[in-house]
């Protein structure tokens, strides 16, 4: 067993055991406790998450400004998020990918020791996805700067006298990168320029660097691409726009602004490392040879056992100081909230009731809760068990600009089609072509017999990834079918659907729902809903007048909540 941990934990074996362990972590931690699918869902909250359609019109789009090949890159990785396993698996390729680049840096400078700051990256990586926002098209920008910079510190192109100067190849990666990642591609420039500067001691050229990344993007943005000097040099299309979208908080900001300084910082601090405490450059092979040489096999037996002592404390002070960095940063209220609106949209009822409303906004957690108690047949048993206003079941009180979202299920539901198409129309302006809202809108368009509508969105989600199969089967039917006479769903919303129109502004909610029961007298949510919302508005006259209305439903017993209204009635 002694002789095991040797071997695990000598220079080599030890170093890719822990490396090894710490991205299987990462990728479980990933999958099972950030759950990519809740990012892709968005959640009402995430307004910058990218479509992506296949084909030439969308990607022909993103040629035209710098920074374009890594937003396209980004939009077509992002949608793997789709699936958790799969978007675990993106995201620790990022996280693996600045790992490498940055032990490769480290390797460059010939420092020893210093293996740990690899590490910090990759952490930062899981902190920022922790949020729960969409850094996606920053971090991927920031990999692609970082891949080409260790392509200029490598050894090269060429030998001898065929050799590519380094100056030269800087020029040519930078026209690379720039049109690639965008303002990302400074970033590429300063590594470069700290490691000419700082530790080839060539501080010329170092400083030339420094210079062209003011110059390229000016150069290659405004003159070549003719795009205004802020785009040129703000990259509003892709990295800023991720760090500074609508609603991101303070400390992702200050998250992705670090990841993005980490590289320089490294630099600098190696290099005050190597002035400070020597930075030894010779190998651990020939470490261990002049140790056998001047104290024999007891100091071989020494060293060993140090270097297990070693690989054990570094372990252990990086997963503790690790861990405790990423479970301390997650947003765990956050989470909770994209859960429930998750669970909601997916018509998940029992997972949804299994969710406590303590996020700050919670009054949209109830409503999701109330939906749920309904599909679940608990309405009229259950739903005081949660802190109620009358304004939660439609949503109708005060809220932020995400409440369209939050709205429009409950609108067809209930059979008010034109008020949950006007949601959904505001919800696409604030969050984009997400699938989820085109397939709600295809819907509504097919109910409301606008099938050339409904055609353009499912000709729109037949070339997403996900998506198409059920674009495309609702295209066939819409060929053999085009009134859709045979589909349940859009048969059930027809008939649910109220044909007056209504401005919610100036109308009472009881009347509407009384208005869908006039208008269907099989329309049980909305019975349901016009009950309860009478007994928390204190309506008992009107609750009284719909009670002959029981017999609609087959109620196998009456709900508890309203025999306990009947009796205080009787007294």
């Amino acid at each position: 067993m002694i002789k095991l941990v040797e071997k695990l934990s000598g220079q080599g074996a030890g170093v890719t055991l822990r490396r090894l362990f710490f991205f299987i972590t990462f990728y479980v931690y990933v999958l099972l406790r950030i759950e990519p699918h809740l990012i892709y869902h968005g959640g009402g909250v995430i307004t910058n998450f990218p479509c992506f359609y296949l084909g030439w019109d969308f990607l022909e789009k993103f040629l035209t400004y710098p920074g374009g090949a890594v937003d396209y890159i980004a939009a077509f990785l992002s949608q793997f998020l789709y699936y958790s396993w799969a978007g675990a698996i993106v995201v620790t390729l990022q996280g693996w990918v600045i790992f490498k680049c940055s032990d490769y840096f480290i390797k460059r400078t010939g420092v020893r020791g210093l293996g740990f700051i690899c590490y910090i990256g990759p952490v930062l990586v899981l902190t920022i996805y922790g949020q729960y926002m969409y850094p996606f098209a920053a971090i991927t920008g920031l990999s692609v700067a970082l891949a080409f910079g260790c392509v200029y510190l490598g050894d090269g192109f060429g030998e001898g006298e065929k050799k590519v100067p380094k100056p030269v190849l800087f020029l040519a990666l930078s026209l690379l990168v720039y049109t690639a990642a965008g303002v990302a591609y400074v970033l590429f420039a300063v590594v470069c320029a700290i490691y000419e500067f700082f530790f080839r001691r060539r501080r010329g050229l170092g400083l030339f660097y420094l210079l062209c990344g003011a110059i390229i993007p000016y150069a290659v943005g405004v003159l070549i691409f003719n795009v205004s000097i802020n785009n040129a040099f703000g990259d509003l299309q892709g990295v800023w726009r991720d760090i500074f979208s609508p609603g991101s908080p303070k400390a992702v900001i200050a998250m992705i602004g670090i990841l993005y300084m980490l590289f320089p910082a490294v630099g600098v601090g190696v290099w005050l490392w190597r002035v400070f405490f020597g930075g030894a450059k010779v190998t651990a092979g020939e470490e261990r040879k002049k140790s056998e040489k001047k104290q024999g096999g007891r100091m071989v037996s020494w060293y060993r056992d140090s270097a297990i002592a070693k690989w054990m404390v570094e372990s252990t002070v990086l997963f503790a100081v690790g861990g405790w960095a990423v479970l301390f940063w997650h947003n765990s209220e956050a989470k909770k909230f994209f859960e429930v609106d998750y669970y909601v949209c997916q018509k998940k009822w029992k997972e949804t009731l299994l969710c406590e409303p303590r996020s700050s906004q919670g009054h949209f957690v109830i409503h999701s809760i109330d939906r749920a108690l309904y599909h679940a047949g608990r309405l009229g048993y259950d739903i005081l068990r949660y802190p109620q206003h009358p304004g939660i079941l439609l949503l109708s009180i005060k809220g932020d600009a995400s409440i369209s979202w939050k709205r429009f299920d409950t609108y067809m539901d209930l059979g008010l089609i034109n008020r949950a198409e006007h949601n959904l129309v505001e919800s696409l302006t604030e969050f984009g072509e997400r699938p989820i809202l085109l397939k709600r809108l295809a819907l509504v368009n097919m109910v409301k017999g606008r099938i050339a509508a409904a055609r353009t969105f499912l000709v729109a989600l037949s070339k997403t990834l996900f998506h198409s199969g059920w674009a495309k089967s609702y295209l066939e039917r819409l060929e053999e079918d085009p009134n859709l006479s045979g589909d349940e769903r859009v048969q059930e919303l027809r008939g649910l659907m109220l044909k007056r129109d209504y401005h919610f502004t100036f109308l009472n909610e009881d009347e509407i729902l009384q208005d869908l029961l006039e208008n269907n007298r099989q329309n049980r949510m909305a019975f349901e809903y016009l009950m309860v919302r009478c007994l928390l508005t204190g309506g008992l006259e009107r609750f009284g007048e719909n009670l002959k209305r029981l017999g609609d439903f087959n109620y196998k017993r009456m709900p508890r909540l309203y025999e306990e209204a009947i009796l205080y009635m009787a007294d």
